[in-house]
């Protein structure tokens, strides 16, 4: 039986989707993460399933998901970016180490992903660090040639950049939830906590959550990197050309920039 993917599949829960704590996860190295021909059998991650287990090089070091985790008793949230220094990716990285906190409170570590050189990684945690005053404290992946990934599917259909995936794994290894967004537009990370929160309040006392539950007791608010406004991101400049550009129209007023690449304004009112 085909399995579907499941997009922004926020429900997975032992009690409520019978999960099979018996699954054996999948060896990546026995994946076959090429095109598959007619009827050929591939592994697509659902919720439920076993996280298959790899050897990945971070920023930390080579580690191995998900026993890094799963054999300390931890949960974790592994979650994809298109590429280092980009503005979207840097806003999320920003606010995932602002509610680090809140994750380990819930017993839950996170790891990046993008398929950036590891080196290319640490100068942009240093960059982060140097422009925003916050130390990224999680691994990041280095998934030089998208390994990971394609086992994972986290590429766009025709498209080379991992998409915004977000993978919530509990500490026995199963993946029990699953979420994609576009390269354009950020995540709320205040949602993946209370996504993780509800998995796990589940799990405890055998109960569903409803719509919106537990939002009202976490603080929600616009991105710290811009204080709390609404502000828009403009799209990197491509060109030598256009990145001097940039900053000089900052100079003038026309928007504010923290860089060539990542340059910002507000909207209209009443948008």
């Amino acid at each position: 039986m085909k399995r579907a993917l499941a997009v922004l599949a926020l429900v997975g829960t032992s009690v409520a989707c019978g999960l099979n704590t018996d699954t054996v996860a999948p060896e990546l190295e026995n994946l076959n993460i090429s095109t598959p021909s007619v009827g050929q059998k591939t592994f697509i991650p659902t919720i439920g399933e076993k996280f298959p287990r790899m050897e990945v090089q971070t920023t930390h070091g080579k580690i191995v998901l998900p026993d890094y985790y799963t054999d300390r008793g931890k949960w974790f949230v592994l979650f994809s970016h298109p590429a280092d220094f980009t503005p979207v990716c840097t806003t999320e990285f920003v606010e995932f180490q602002k509610h680090y906190d809140q994750f380990r409170a819930l017993n839950t570590e996170l790891i990046g992903l993008s398929e950036d050189q590891v080196w290319s990684h640490i100068k942009w945690i240093e960059w982060i660090k140097d422009k925003t005053g916050v130390q990224i404290e999680f691994p990041i992946i280095a998934d030089v040639g998208g390994k990971v990934a394609k086992t994972l599917n986290m590429l766009p259909k025709g498209g080379v950049d991992t998409v915004r995936a977000v993978f919530v794994v509990d500490d026995k290894g199963i993946i029990r939830a699953i979420l994609y967004y576009p390269l354009e537009n950020g995540r709320n990370i205040p949602e993946i906590i209370r996504l993780v929160k509800a998995l796990q309040t589940t799990d405890k006392y055998g109960v569903a959550t409803p719509a919106n539950w537990y939002a009202d007791k976490i603080q929600w608010t616009g991105p710290s990197i811009f204080n709390g406004k609404d502000y828009v991101i403009i799209p990197p400049a491509t060109t030598v050309g256009q990145a001097k550009r940039r900053l000089q129209e900052a100079k003038e007023g026309k928007y504010q920039c923290l860089d060539w690449w990542f340059c910002f304004k507000e909207l209209p009112a009443g948008f």
